[in-house]
């Protein structure tokens, strides 16, 4: 797992050497000290919040995938996906193009049926699975786009466009930053021709995810809101998709509010989710055709996330403690893994270090293909390492002294 070609200390110093920066100046830019960025360099820092690596990143002129080399090696089976990945991106270039297919397409619901297929996969973090599916479905909704007319055409937008969420979402998981963009702004271009007056708004809340890569936290916070006027009449009506969508948005803004530093902004914006996932939770839509996670479950993991966001590992095992494990069983495998990566850094950072490899294990077991490629469990298992070592070695220290191995 933490096989690397090359350490992020030593990518980190390379970019900065190659921009002419003195560590004071990369200092500077991050308004930190330079003995940080000296550790950082020297792999004595870790890059243990998503919000430092895009920030870092952004300074360096980098991607954030670039600069912790992601995707990252591994076997030649755990790298298959990238062919889909590959097939997906040609029928996404070609959106504008005469569909290759042969016969007819199936309908719309045919379709939403096979998109029911990929929510399941999308919550149990099955994304490679899930890559495998989309050119077919993606192939399909076009060509069902190109011969159909009227409310059939609008669902087979909508269909390609929560396709194309599908994709984004796997995308980040195993880093394709292509496919994320690509993906992101065809979801986009769906979402007007849909018929459906909440999709662009969920495209939306995709961008907003694209612009944490580059630390634009403030314009993720007004690409937010602008999503959130777009529906506040279906919102304020009780529309049961519309409190979903609503809710996800508050949670996006919280998120991105809390790696701008700003947690007055992200507890507000969590209190707001949590409003309107009271009120979603009496009123089930039938079928969830946006396939957003929203619950109560959902928001109190956020609540946690924005916790550490903040540098407030107290205050995330405070907002643990009145999680319960029904609660949490509610909740998808994807979003299991990520609350319990979350849990571990909380322990790390609280000193416990027992705890936290307890729960990096039970993330891992709940949703290996995550967690394994996400950056956040791979620094926070690299700071239990060094961490072990350095204790181990201030172990062995004391009893040569007790030996007199020095003498």
């Amino acid at each position: 797992m933490l096989e690397e070609t090359e350490t992020i200390g030593q990518r980190i110093r390379r970019a900065r050497l190659r921009l002419g920066l003195t560590q004071a100046d990369l200092a500077a830019e991050l308004n930190c000290s330079q003995g940080w960025v000296s550790r950082l360099e020297r792999g004595r820092n870790e890059l243990d919040r998503t919000s430092l690596i895009n920030e870092v990143a952004n300074a360096l002129h980098l991607h954030p995938n670039d600069l912790i080399e992601r995707p990252y090696a591994g076997s030649v089976a755990s790298h298959q996906w990238e062919a889909s990945a590959r097939a997906i991106l040609r029928e996404l270039r070609r959106y504008d193009l005469t569909p290759v297919f042969d016969g007819a397409p199936p309908p719309s619901e045919a379709l939403w049926v096979k998109l029911e297929k990929l929510h399941k996969l999308r919550d149990a973090a099955a994304n490679t699975k899930i890559l495998q599916e989309l050119p077919d479905l993606l192939r399909e909704a076009r060509a069902l786009i190109e011969v159909s007319q009227g409310r059939e055409q609008e669902e087979a937008f909508a269909i390609y466009g929560i396709g194309c969420k599908f994709a984004h979402t796997a995308a980040h998981a195993l880093g394709h930053p292509e496919l994320i963009t690509m993906s992101c702004e065809r979801a986009g271009w769906a979402a007007q021709r849909s018929g459906d007056e909440l999709m662009p708004a969920v495209a939306d809340w995709m961008r907003v995810w694209d612009m944490w890569a580059t630390a634009d936290w403030s314009d993720a916070i007004a690409l937010s809101d602008k999503a959130l006027r777009s529906i506040e009449n279906p919102y304020e009506q009780g529309d049961p998709l519309a409190l979903r969508v609503w809710g996800s948005l508050q949670l996006r803004a919280a998120v991105s509010a809390a790696r701008g530093r700003n947690r007055e902004e992200a507890d507000h914006r969590i209190g707001l989710a949590r409003e309107a996932a009271k009120r979603a939770a009496a009123q089930v839509p039938k079928r969830d055709r946006h396939s957003l996670t929203f619950s109560p479950s959902n928001v109190g993991i956020h609540a946690v996330n924005v916790a550490l966001e903040v540098g407030d590992h107290h205050e995330a095992l405070l907002r643990h403690e009145k999680m319960t494990d029904p609660a949490l069983a509610t909740l998808p495998k994807s979003r299991q893994g990520y609350y319990r990566m979350d849990l571990a850094r909380a322990y790390l950072w609280g000193g416990d270090r027992r705890r936290a490899v307890r729960e990096l294990e039970k993330a891992e077991s709940t949703a290996p293909q995550l967690i394994r490629n996400h950056p956040i469990a791979r620094a926070t298992l690299r700071r239990i390492v060094h961490q072990e070592r350095a204790a181990l070695r201030e172990q062995l220290r004391r009893m040569s002294a007790r030996f007199h191995l020095d003498d």
